[in-house]
């Protein structure tokens, strides 16, 4: 199991660090590999970088808990995750080549060709501090798994996930972190198809596995029972509101950034059938392994659900594909987590600091300091997996979608205006969770929705009417 796990692991470092050949020494190459990017390289690490430590550990761990009602996560997210695309994507890489920027809040301040110098700072901060969060969150991610299979300490997985990340990272940037993520595709979708087809074997096949699950109370029930609203009224809201999820990629600088990597705006359709098709495949098969890991281990006080994943496959699998099964968890948290160190990076070098940072040293430098800064969040964590991503991926998509929608529909508002709407639409998510009500509706959608609408009543009044109709 050890040795499976160390060749998997030592292979993607490897590929990692091969790209320092193809660097040319410059912050466009190291933020954005110079734009040169093939779109099946996007598609699959964009894919990766979403699917993380969130789907093996988190959402495995959320439908071992909820049941059948899980599957809306998939289905909203998958969709508005498109809807999105096919009005952001597009013009955020055409956005990113006209103003030359290789951050995400530099291509958003600057969209229009002036210097927004505060609203780019607030987008760096904002970025940097739940780009941390879910950076540590990753790391949390693949230190579960080792800890439960190999029984190391529970910080073991983190360091090892840190200085593998800052290694390949430090060597080639984001073309290091786009080749690993490929390559980690491959092993995440393998890990987890493999595991979904033995389980469902070893509990006598499909008829016999629906059968025992619909002996757990409540288990295939389409929604969850502690619905916002009650009836179907309750259950669209829900739906709905993990639609928002899924429509809150737009807000990932993270995953955005590789979509501005891209090699030319032609490319972009080829690159987001490679991302929908993986990206569907991954998801539905991991909803199936959740809905497995209830029946197969059963539910019990004292269980980390988040560890189902990995504690079956100890029980189902040889020690070698035990090994393969947890090289994709810990390739999943390392897709995730190098995208997100170098957009931390990213907004020191460029967007917090009054001077941006080109020497390629000082800007490596910059990469190792954010994952050890994560490391150490990591090692202090006392939320899951799944929570605190979550809090992370409504924070960003509920301060940045609404303006990025407003860029992309060609309107063009006050510095002043988008700093309030950046500020809103955070305050309102972070209140949301703080009430407790993301339990029952994701809190980007009242976040987003109010970024929107300050945006829309601050125009004046002879616009309102068409550019509400347009959003």
């Amino acid at each position: 199991m050890i040795i499976s796990f160390v060749v998997f692991l030592v292979g993607f470092t490897l590929v990692g660090l091969s790209s320092v050949w193809k660097s040319r020494g410059t912050a466009q190459d190291y933020y954005l590999a110079s734009g040169s990017v093939k779109p099946w390289l996007v598609g699959l690490s964009a894919v990766a970088t979403n699917n993380s430590g969130y789907m093996f550990i988190g959402v495995i761990g959320y439908t071992h808990a909820t049941g059948l009602a899980s599957i809306w996560l998939m289905i909203g997210w998958i969709t508005g995750d498109f809807l999105s695309s096919m009005f952001v994507h597009s013009r955020l890489k055409e956005a990113s080549t006209r103003t030359g920027e290789v951050s995400y809040a530099g291509v958003l301040s600057k969209w229009y060709g002036a210097e927004n110098g505060r609203l780019q700072r607030l987008i760096g901060i904002v970025s940097l501090f739940f780009l941390l969060a879910y950076a540590s969150a990753q790391l949390v991610a693949g230190s579960k798994a080792l800890h439960v299979l190999f029984g190391w300490p529970s910080w073991a997985g983190a360091v090892l996930g840190a200085v593998l990340v800052a290694l390949y990272c430090f060597a080639g940037g984001i073309r290091a972190s786009i080749w690993t993520d490929a390559a980690q595709s491959s092993v995440m979708i393998v890990a987890m198809g493999l595991l979904m087809v033995v389980a469902t074997l070893s509990m006598g096949g499909v008829s016999d596995v629906i059968i025992q699950m619909q002996a757990v109370e409540g288990f295939l029930d389409w929604f969850p029972r502690d619905l916002a609203l009650p009836g179907l009224a309750g259950g669209i809201l829900f739906a709905v509101s993990w639609l928002f999820a899924g429509f809150s990629v737009i807000g990932q600088p993270h995953i955005m950034v590789r979509f501005m990597a891209l090699d030319g705006l032609k490319a972009m359709r080829r690159a987001r059938l490679y991302y929908y098709l993986w990206f569907s495949a991954f998801y539905m098969m991991a909803t199936v392994v959740g809905l497995l890991s209830r029946v197969y281990l059963g539910e019990s006080a004292t269980f980390d659900a988040e560890l189902a994943l990995p504690v079956m496959a100890q029980q189902l699998l040889p020690p070698v594909l035990v090994g393969l099964i947890l090289a994709g968890i810990f390739a999943a948290t390392m897709s995730t987590a190098d995208s997100l160190v170098l957009s931390c990076s990213a907004a020191i070098t460029h967007d917090l600091l009054p001077s941006k940072i080109e020497h390629p040293l000082l800007i490596k430098m910059a990469t190792v300091a954010i994952a050890f800064a994560a490391l150490c969040w990591a090692l202090a964590n006392e939320q899951s997996v799944f929570s605190l991503v979550i809090m992370a991926w409504s924070g960003l998509a509920s301060a940045f979608a609404p303006l990025l929608i407003f860029l992309c529909l060609g309107r063009q508002p006050s510095q002043r205006l988008s700093i309030l709407a950046v500020a809103t639409g955070l305050l309102v998510a972070i209140l949301w969770r703080y009430m407790g009500w993301h339990s029952a509706v994701y809190e980007g959608l009242p976040g987003i929705i109010a970024g929107l609408l300050v945006l829309v009543f601050s125009l004046r009044p002879r616009t309102d009417s068409k550019l509400i109709n347009q959003v």
